[in-house]
């Protein structure tokens, strides 16, 4: 039981960051319905940009924790906002009227173009960071085994529960949420009633790649290693969890997120890490076979 239950925060904790990449997915497929393979290495982008504001804070001093990690979060924000916007009009906007294959193409070749970036900026090897945020809490104890939660645990998971909801809000509350849904139901007549379709997509892609890179902060401070490679790995799990929840649906991709999440962490503690991936892609084709929308998505219904 307390090895479950260890595995279940585990699970939780990589399930809450597939979670939070998965919605930037599911939030550009829902508007334009196109993937943005590019997605996982803005998430990357995110990771490198808060292991150099936090080496950088260090360097002159900064030792507050909670003031630092405010101000790696939203230096990693800005920077990555501001890649996703650039992935936006470069690689869909001049795009969107085309063969629908066309964009796909180009956003792999973004994630190529932007792996290689990283990689000759940063240099292949793995960059680590000593552990910012220690402690936690034991929750119980048995037969010399200790369940133990971390305080970056508790972090991640109340900050990705917190920020679900602050997006779900802003999805079914505000002004920008009502531009989003009515792009993602008919462009042409969202257009038509004023909206500025445009700014509309941009938005979605720079609030999409905020979120990318909380995910990759709390990445780092988890795992404290980094590289130009994570972001494809991230990225296919996390559109997986987006596929596996109902793409196009937020709560589903925090679902599946946390689905993949403890997929693969049950998978690694009680059979053998190596086949983890293939666990969870597994789980993925069985849901599909049977739910082809996905857990919580919705069947599209074709306009005539």
């Amino acid at each position: 039981m307390e090895y479950f239950l260890q595995q279940l925060i585990n699970g939780l904790t990589l399930g809450s960051i597939y979670g939070l990449i998965a919605i930037g997915y599911t939030m550009v497929y829902g508007i334009i319905g196109m993937i943005n393979f590019a997605h996982g290495d803005i998430f990357m982008i995110g990771s490198f940009v808060a292991l150099i504001v936090f080496v950088a804070l260090i360097s002159i001093g900064v030792t507050f924790i909670p003031l630092a990690l405010l101000l790696v979060l939203l230096a990693a924000m800005f920077f990555t906002s501001a890649y996703g916007w650039a992935v936006e009009r470069v690689a869909y906007r001049p795009l969107r009227t085309s063969f629908r294959l066309a964009p796909l193409i180009t956003a792999i070749g973004m994630s190529i173009v932007l792996q290689n970036y990283v990689q000759v900026v940063q240099g292949a090897r793995v960059k680590p960071l000593q552990p910012v945020i220690t402690g936690g809490y034991t929750i119980m104890e048995s037969n010399g085994f200790a369940v133990n939660l971390s305080n970056i645990q508790i972090i991640i998971i109340g900050l990705t529960f917190a920020l679900m909801v602050i997006f779900s809000l802003l999805i079914s509350r505000t002004s920008l949420g009502r531009a989003q849904r009515a792009c993602e139901q008919d462009r042409k007549m969202a257009a038509l009633v004023g909206i500025n379709v445009d700014r509309t997509i941009s938005l979605t892609f720079v609030m999409g790649a905020a979120l990318a890179a909380v995910a990759g902060t709390m990445f780092l401070m988890l795992y404290g290693v980094i590289d130009f490679y994570i972001g494809f790995v991230a990225g296919v799990k996390a559109f997986t969890a987006a596929v596996l929840g109902g793409i196009g649906s937020l709560p589903g991709a925090m679902l599946g997120g946390l689905l993949i999440g403890l997929i693969e962490v049950f998978w690694s503690g009680y059979f053998t890490i190596e086949y983890k991936d293939v666990a969870a892609f597994s789980i993925l084709a069985i849901v599909l076979i049977f739910l082809p929308s996905g857990i919580l998505g919705r069947p599209e219904v074709e306009k005539v």
